[in-house]
């Protein structure tokens, strides 16, 4: 039997620690993020869609997609947000679906989907339970602003522009609050790993 566990979290709140967590215990781990960068990649349909839908103005000198540029917008603009989504989200659970299934049939028993939207993207059904990895907003307003060299206004927009934490936790299997160290947050892990009962 296999267990597909949904990690997500808000912005800066420790995800990529818990992920590493996951690594060093050799838990295989679907990064929702990675597939999403190289589905935009030059010449692939999301990209494409991208260029058309968005213009070459988002573009690089080489073609590729000026992220910097393209996340500013949409995240200023939730009709934008909503139009990119809607080119990347089924292209991304596609790939998900295929690496999940991939990992199952090479027989492990625990499997981490790192879904940074997780909610937000209603892909709730993909997983068997679902893990936030939570803090204080002030807390993370603060390790957002030293992470992103961001202004106080732009890392509260960006916060602001996911889901409240509050709403996430509520609706997760399970919450770990992360506002202590590295070594704190993998103590916790760990006995989420003893409470899910994963073998190893």
């Amino acid at each position: 039997m296999t267990l597909v566990l949904g990690l997500t979290g808000g912005i800066a709140t420790g995800k990529s620690t818990a992920d590493k967590f996951f690594e060093e215990k050799n838990i295989p781990i679907v990064d929702c993020d990675e597939i999403a960068h190289n589905i935009m990649n030059v010449n692939k349909p999301a990209w494409k869609d991208i260029k058309e839908v968005f213009g070459e103005k988002y573009l690089n000198e080489d073609q590729t997609i000026n992220r910097k540029k393209l996340g500013k917008l949409v995240f200023n603009d939730p009709t934008k947000m909503k139009i990119l989504n809607e080119i990347t989200h089924p292209r991304i659970f596609q790939e998900m679906k295929s690496q999940i299934a991939q990992y199952k049939s090479e027989g492990y028993s625990l499997i981490i989907v790192d879904a940074p939207v997780l909610f937000e993207s209603h892909s709730e059904k993909y997983y068997d339970e679902t893990l936030v990895i939570s803090l204080p907003q002030d807390l993370q307003i603060k390790r957002l602003m030293a992470r992103n060299n961001l202004t106080k206004e732009e890392a509260l927009s960006r916060i602001n522009s996911q889901m409240s934490l509050k709403e996430k936790e509520a609706r997760a299997t399970y919450v770990i609050e992360n506002t202590g160290s590295v070594e704190d947050l993998y103590k916790k892990l760990n006995e989420l790993l003893t409470k899910i009962k994963y073998e190893g």
